[in-house]
């Protein structure tokens, strides 16, 4: 709509008057709905999801859980970014914010990578999406057995879980292990003004530790705080 108006008011122009079709573009704002907030998955979350995907689409949703890489950063991966068992540098046109950028392993993602091997000469992941009828089969089919085997009734944001959830998921138990906002960054690929191949080896060991402490569960319950008064 914006673009028709401002060609009206400064390009296309009337045959026989040669003035624009409008004196200006009138200016107008879009209205925003809300936001959906996030949604981590826990691991029980997270098991019954893996158990509904097709294995394809399971080891494309654990490698995301596990590096926190976005949807098409993982459907760009190529072998020949591939810089040690554990390591991949995604070059800057692949990534969100331009900048090239470490993807590190744990070990849970070396074991996807492993099985990727051989299914396709230059891409790690053979497909151009996630979001697809599997994933979205795949997910109703977890949340009907959500009740029964959690005990609980199934949230919302699990019925509709998105696949960028999946990346908020890698960052909330980054967090949960108890590793700094700088380190998320770093992993997530925020970070602004870095270079990736500027960093030191003692500093892309630190991230190695990092990934490798998500592999277990962790507790997300925060502590309950209690006000102490004076008496």
């Amino acid at each position: 709509m914006r673009r028709i108006l401002n060609l009206a008011a400064r390009y296309w122009r009337d045959i026989d008057s040669g003035l624009t079709w409008l004196e200006t573009a009138p200016l107008f704002r879009l209205e925003k709905g809300l936001r959906r907030s996030p949604y981590p998955i826990s691991w029980d979350e997270q098991r019954l999801l893996l158990s509904e995907l097709t294995p394809t689409l399971a080891r494309m949703a654990l490698f995301l859980i596990n590096t926190g890489v976005r949807d098409q950063e993982l459907c760009s991966l190529r072998w020949s970014w591939q810089q040690a068992e554990d390591l991949f540098i995604l070059p800057g046109h692949c990534s969100k914010n331009g900048q090239e950028r470490f993807v590190v392993l744990n070990g849970i993602a070396q074991s996807v990578v492993r099985e990727q091997c051989g299914k396709d000469e230059q891409r790690v992941f053979p497909r151009t999406r996630v979001y697809s009828k599997g994933w979205k089969h795949g997910r109703e089919r977890a949340a009907k057995r959500y009740e029964d085997e959690l005990g609980a009734p199934c949230p919302w944001g699990f019925r509709h879980l998105r696949i960028h959830d999946l990346r908020h998921t890698f960052g909330r138990r980054v967090r949960a292990a108890g590793w700094s906002n700088e380190d998320r960054k770093d992993l997530l690929g925020h970070k602004n003004g870095d270079i990736t191949t500027h960093y030191s080896r003692v500093e892309i060991d630190h991230l190695r530790e990092v990934v490798a402490s998500i592999t277990r569960p962790i507790s997300y319950n925060s502590p309950r705080l209690r006000a102490v008064g004076n008496v």
